[in-house]
């Protein structure tokens, strides 16, 4: 009885980690990009093209999520347009183009 129980809570956590962990929102790179252009690391079209490059990653983050169900396949290809929006805006940010800052 004890170890069922045991078996079944642990379970249960696992399927809630899990579930949660499935594709995360990357509220970070919002402030990233707030950031670099306040310091002028970035320039307005570069902010405006990583504006877009989160846009297109939160559509493909909520395409996966439209059927219950985010697969390894869907949930691969949102990690990998996560990790190239993210080396394309670290890119930006160092690159060494400012705008002057008033």
């Amino acid at each position: 009885m004890r170890r069922s129980f045991f078996a079944a809570a642990a379970l249960c956590l696992f399927a809630v980690a899990t579930a949660s962990a499935q594709v995360a929102p990357r509220a970070n790179d919002q402030a990233r990009i707030r950031q670099g252009v306040r310091s002028g690391q970035l320039t307005r079209v570069e902010a405006a093209r990583a504006q877009g490059q989160q846009a297109d990653t939160r559509q493909a983050r909520q395409a996966a999520r439209a059927d219950g169900v985010v697969t390894p396949a869907e949930r691969q290809t949102v990690r990998h347009e996560e990790r190239q929006a993210d080396r394309v805006l670290y890119r930006q940010k160092h690159d060494g183009q400012t705008r002057v800052v008033r």
